[in-house]
């Protein structure tokens, strides 16, 4: 089997919104409400790539996820701090891609100095929590009815990872 991890492209712009457009749907996962045209997913790529890795992981030539990195807050003094997400092809789960995508994630944004990850989870979400535990995140904050989607409320948990506590 040909796996590979590498830089996303303006090519998988389109394999990239149908594994999100899929969240956007069907989940509260993401609290986008309306599906992300490719042309616009291909220049959030372009903007999140003018500063942090967004990687791509395929098999056989087939997109099953990705992982990116953006600024999590604006402000000078949150430079070292970065929000993480990820998402996989809706029968990719449970094989350990995602956990493959986050460790090349990480070993990247440690390389350009990031401090600390932060990930945002919409709650319930056992496959998300499970993931961010596994690659070394802790809970460190909890939300209770943040959003409101399909006409209920959804909570958002946070968990954050040191990259200098990181050794893979």
């Amino acid at each position: 089997m040909s796996e590979s991890i590498r830089a996303a492209q303006a090519a998988d712009a389109a394999a990239i919104c149908a594994i999100y457009n899929h969240y956007v749907e069907t989940t509260a996962i993401s609290f986008e409400t309306e599906t992300v045209a490719v042309d616009t997913m291909n220049a959030r790529i372009a903007e999140v790539q003018s500063q942090f890795p967004w990687l791509v992981y395929e098999e056989e030539g087939v997109v099953l996820g990705y992982a990116y990195a953006s600024k999590w807050k604006p402000r000078a003094a949150y430079a070292s701090s970065v929000e993480s997400s990820v998402y996989l092809h809706r029968d990719a789960g449970g094989r350990g891609i995602g956990k493959k995508l986050y460790q090349r994630l990480f070993a990247q944004l440690k390389a350009q100095g990031v401090h600390l990850v932060i990930g945002g989870i919409a709650l319930p979400n056992a496959a998300s929590v499970g993931l961010h535990e596994s690659v070394g995140f802790i809970k460190c904050a909890h939300f209770s009815e943040v959003g409101r989607k399909f006409d209920r409320w959804v909570d958002v948990g946070y968990w954050q990872l040191n990259l200098e506590q990181v050794t893979s």
